[in-house]
């Protein structure tokens, strides 16, 4: 007989579903997710009839801004974020990479005017599968091997 474990609902907050269970804990970190005083719940290598295995992140108490949504688009394309208000979903919103990426990427150029000054870094996204993106500035194509986040 096979056990499983059950992940306690939350009352408000969001609920991070369909990562990519080697993408999971690069997401919690995206998050600062240690300073969060609700209840976080943080599970990886769940199974999946769609991806095989996955990782799914609840957080009471948070919600996500913008920035970290276009964060978790680049680690985890596929994810998908819902909404918790009162126990229940109040909105499911699919990621998806913008077409511009402002200040979230760092260039690995290190002759570009970004890595030198303290300009703020720019990319557009060439390619979604696999994810490719070029910088304004220097021109420099990278893939997803090559990103570092801000």
């Amino acid at each position: 007989m096979k056990k499983q474990v059950n992940i306690s609902a939350i009352e408000q907050g969001t609920v991070i579903d369909h990562i990519p269970s080697d993408a999971t804990f690069k997401v919690s970190e995206i998050l600062g997710l240690e300073n969060v005083k609700g209840v976080v719940s943080i599970a990886a290598n769940l199974s999946s009839k769609t991806m095989g295995k996955k990782g799914i992140i609840k957080i009471e108490g948070k919600f996500l801004t913008q920035e970290e949504v276009d964060k978790i688009a680049i680690i985890a394309p596929d994810a998908t974020v819902n909404i918790i208000e009162r126990f229940n979903v109040k909105k499911k919103l699919k990621v998806s990479l913008p077409k511009v990426i402002k200040r979230i990427i760092k260039c690995s150029n290190p002759n570009c005017i970004t890595s030198k000054e303290n300009n703020d870094t720019t990319f557009y996204v060439i390619g979604s599968s696999p994810l490719k993106v070029k910088c304004h500035y220097c021109e420099r194509s990278m893939g997803k091997e090559d990103i570092v986040l801000l």
